[in-house]
């Protein structure tokens, strides 16, 4: 199984970077995840629209539980060939000419910096893989 993160910006660093290692570490052997920085919301557009199966992070994008993330994330496995592809916008948000025909999705009501969205990405990555193995990490 692989994850590509495509976001605009560059790669977190800092305490924000060794969170993003722990859970990249732990996933390790379940999964590997790709990652990919652009400069512009043009060169994103023209990587997304490429990929097979896409999951945009947006703040109007839908809501839902970690249990309702894990679901959702193992069919976009399935439907993508066992790739899927999350897309994390800059500080203005995605173009939107990505944002048709695509799945929205939304971390939180709450407002985040968007280099602290990798962070927060991985680790819901890690807790749906756990939530379908039925480990206690999620409780």
């Amino acid at each position: 199984m692989r994850v590509q993160i495509a976001a605009v910006g560059k790669a977190p660093k800092g305490w924000i970077a060794e969170g993003v290692a722990e859970y990249v570490e732990r996933l390790k052997t379940l999964l590997s995840i790709e990652w990919n920085y652009f400069k512009t919301d043009e060169q994103l557009a023209v990587f997304v629209k490429k990929q097979k199966e896409v999951v945009l992070l947006d703040p109007n994008g839908k809501t839902v539980t970690s249990e309702a993330f894990s679901q959702l994330f193992h069919q976009k496995m399935v439907q993508g060939g066992a790739t899927v592809t999350f897309v994390i916008g800059g500080a203005e948000g995605l173009p939107e000419s990505l944002k048709k025909e695509r799945t929205l999705l939304s971390l939180s009501e709450l407002t985040f910096t968007h280099q602290m969205v990798p962070l927060i990405l991985v680790e819901q990555i890690y807790r749906a893989t756990e939530i379908e193995k039925g480990s206690g990490y999620h409780k």
